[in-house]
């Protein structure tokens, strides 16, 4: 047959095979609860996934820990691939569906190669045993901790029923939020993934009633610890962390706001009130909360005189990145007031965009400026929900030094 022939009659032929074949069936995926877990470390972390659908077409999930619901609301299925980016931090979980079955990864699209292994099972609804094998030792309460590496002190806070454990841990710059666990027999499990972080810890309670444990964050951080009961266990006061270096009674910076212009603190804008200048990272779950709370406080008071700054501190330096990121907070949560592009994650080269203070041991860290533009306090880290009572009381200290600092008269 002469060659162009033959082409026309296979390009033909191709034509009417695919107009005969049917498009790849769209999968659905079942809705309700998944029992979730990523491989870290050689070690399993569970979680709780619940996928519902919006509508016949699209679907919406939360990520569950303990009281805490993380809305991801932007799930995608095709074919038979399901994607479900995580919140406003830029991660991911990429997975193939298999009738009740999820198997794929967790990534961090921010660092190269970072990928944990992630599968999920329709209808399971347990954290780390379906039943106990052993009775359960009793470890709710409060225990004095000690992280390897740590040279301060940390607060375990744990509840208890029956075998189901909740609670977190304190630490001078912030706590591990909402993590939900086991106990069987003499050991203990813990564990949350909040969509940019997965923390895991487990220990055995010794024969002298201390805890002896390890922690595993993420693809490669591990350390151990060591906890003793404790019910007057403290954390170091964290308006006393960090602080104006002597000689200095105010701060100054110039960043860039989201629209690439450059603002500094002494601009007319900000003089004559009261500015908390707020250190996070769109990254930090931690930093998170302190948003979602400042947010909600300052929809009921931004009449007043007063204005919050976010300096953001993202994981590139990158400002088209991070302003991509920022943007996308401020979507997700509703937040009103300021965004500044400040550096990076990098604590030593935060350190440096202020250096007034001592150093930048913690994102968050808050600093409350008076109406005369004068420091009167910076508060490291933040306790968030997760922590009962200690979050209760952080709202209340706040709320007394934002009363107090907004009565005051701004010298003329």
């Amino acid at each position: 047959m002469n060659p162009l022939k033959s082409f026309i009659y296979g390009i033909i032929s191709f034509f009417l095979i695919s107009a005969c074949q049917s498009p790849a069936p769209e999968e659905t995926i079942p809705t309700g609860i998944w029992r979730a877990t990523l491989t870290l470390q050689g070690e399993t972390l569970p979680f709780t996934l619940e996928i519902l659908a919006n509508d016949s077409a699209t679907y919406k999930g939360y990520l569950k820990n303990g009281e805490e619901r993380i809305l991801i609301d932007e799930i995608t299925v095709r074919g038979d691939s399901i994607l479900m980016p995580m919140l406003f931090f830029d991660t991911e979980i990429a997975a193939r569906i298999n009738g009740d079955q999820l198997q794929g990864t967790w990534t961090k699209n921010y660092v190269e190669g970072y990928a944990l292994p992630f599968a999920a099972t329709y209808g399971e609804n347990y954290r780390f045993i379906k039943t106990a094998a052993e009775e359960p030792a009793q470890i709710a309460g409060k225990w004095a901790t000690r992280f390897e590496g740590d040279s301060i002190i940390s607060v375990g806070i744990f509840e208890q029923n029956g075998n189901h454990l909740t609670g977190s841990f304190l630490t001078a710059t912030g706590d591990y939020r909402f993590l939900e666990g086991n106990v069987e027999g003499n050991r203990m499990m813990l564990s949350t993934f909040d969509g940019e972080h997965a923390y895991l810890f487990k220990a055995t309670l010794q024969e002298d009633g201390t805890l002896q444990g390890d922690y595993w964050s993420g693809k490669s951080y591990h350390t151990t610890w060591t906890a003793q009961r404790d019910e007057e266990a403290s954390l170091p006061d964290p308006d006393e962390l960090t602080f104006l270096k002597e000689g200095y009674d105010r701060i100054d910076f110039t960043f860039p706001n989201l629209e690439g212009e450059m603002i500094s603190l002494n601009d007319p804008r900000y003089q004559h009130k009261v500015v908390i200048v707020q250190l996070f990272g769109t990254w930090c779950p931690n930093c998170m909360d302190e948003t979602r709370f400042y947010a909600d406080w300052y929809r009921k008071h931004q009449e007043e005189d007063v204005a919050i700054i976010g300096l953001a501190y993202e994981r590139k330096d990158d400002f088209d990145y991070a302003r991509s990121r920022v943007q996308k907070m401020i979507s997700k949560l509703g937040v009103d007031y300021d965004f500044l592009i400040a550096g990076t994650s990098d604590k030593e080269a935060a350190a440096k965009t202020l250096p007034m203070l001592n150093h930048v041991m913690s994102f968050p860290t808050s600093i409350f400026i008076d109406k005369n533009g004068k420091v009167r306090n910076i508060h490291t880290g933040f306790s968030g929900p997760g922590t009962g009572v200690y979050y209760e009381r952080y709202v209340e200290e706040f709320n007394e030094l934002m009363d107090k600092l907004l009565a005051e008269e701004a010298e003329s």
